[in-house]
């Protein structure tokens, strides 16, 4: 009887571990071609019991292996094919979870989860739970627009949401008349930058995969309507104070037009170069009072002094070819003394003249 009892006390602690240290998940998991799965397992952490040694087993249809272990030197990826894409938590006390990205159709099958502990005696007590992975290809779905600011005047980015196999590509497009459309975007996001009146019509989003065949699913159209500019306030002398919302702009026929700075400086600019212009044609066409006279000297032959008449006026040449003539400013002279000066010069030429024939006589 008592050595009954005491082997009972000896395996108490052993029955106590086993109620606690007990593996959980699910006996199939299913995950997206190219897309990521997490194979859950996990246990509640127990006084005097620490995780010794994690191991994630796999068995395809012909191959086995382990892919993941963890001990005391650390985590180790023991086959090629899945190094840089599986990775189990680090800081979650009790989950062991494998997670794996980019999920090829080779890496469905039957997946085990193996803890061992030691307790306090240096005792090891080993768990194991298996499930299997089956991974699919699921073509897109239709997509669905998230675009709760349409309708401002500076909305934010339009969504197409679309679900499937990794990776996605979606197309904006915009309806043009005639049933053509007209392509946007080959994001899965549609901004504008700042919207416009013109940017109003019917929006819609296709999306599709490598699971579909290529074949686009198509959302519903989305009707997009801009907004006129915001109402500003306008304070006048009988509404001094009043809310914005109260207040209303004045109509195009009382408002007054206030050009911008730039064009009153342009108009300034233009106004005074025609003054300048007008004012310099003025004092180029009025004569200077101390513009200069000029007297003209006639050098002329004999046969041009016959041209005097017997009154002794002056009478021009006929032919210009004997006769020089040259311009030079007389001080203080005016044009009536000049031309006094012309006639007397003709006098004293006829003169000449006369006493030439006389003495030939």
């Amino acid at each position: 009887m008592g050595m009954l009892v005491r082997a009972a006390l000896l395996m108490s602690p052993l029955l106590f571990c086993s109620a606690f240290l007990h593996l959980t998940g699910p006996n199939e998991i299913e995950g997206m071609w190219k897309g990521s799965a997490t194979l859950p397992c996990a246990y509640v952490p127990a006084k005097d019991f620490v995780q010794q040694k994690l191991t994630w087993s796999v068995e395809h249809d012909q191959t086995s292996g382990t892919i993941f272990q963890r001990d005391a030197s650390g985590d180790h990826i023991l086959v090629a094919e899945y190094r840089d894409r599986v990775s189990v938590p680090k800081d979650a006390p009790g989950n062991v979870s494998l997670h794996i990205l980019n999920l090829e159709v080779s890496d469905r099958g039957t997946y085990s989860c193996q803890v061992t502990w030691r307790d306090s005696s240096n005792s090891l007590i080993a768990k194991e739970i298996t499930m299997k992975l089956e991974v699919v290809k699921v073509a897109v779905t239709k997509p669905v627009i998230r675009a709760g600011e349409l309708g401002l005047r500076v909305p934010g980015p339009a969504t197409c949401v679309a679900s499937g196999s990794p990776p996605i590509s979606y197309r904006w497009f915009r309806s043009a008349p005639g049933g053509k459309a007209l392509l946007l975007s080959s994001q899965a996001e549609l901004r504008w930058d700042s919207l416009q009146p013109s940017d109003a019509g019917k929006y819609y989003c296709e999306a599709a995969n490598r699971a579909g065949a290529g074949a686009a699913q198509r959302s519903d159209a989305v009707e997009l309507t801009v907004r006129g500019l915001p109402v500003t306030a306008v304070t006048s002398a009988n509404d001094v104070g009043c809310p914005e919302q109260n207040c209303t702009t004045p109509t195009l026929g009382a408002a007054r037009t206030r050009l911008p700075l730039y064009l009153v400086i342009l108009v300034a600019v233009l106004c005074s170069a025609v003054v300048f212009l007008v004012i310099s044609l003025i004092v180029c066409i009025r004569k200077p009072k101390d513009a200069q006279v000029y007297e003209v000297k006639f050098h002329t032959s004999r046969a041009a002094a016959s041209r005097c008449d017997s009154t002794g006026h002056y009478e021009e040449p006929i032919s210009a070819t004997e006769n020089n003539y040259v311009m030079e400013p007389v001080k203080n002279k005016t044009s009536e003394e000049i031309n006094m000066k012309n006639e007397y010069d003709c006098l004293g030429n006829t003169q000449e003249s006369v006493y030439e024939v006389g003495d030939t006589v």
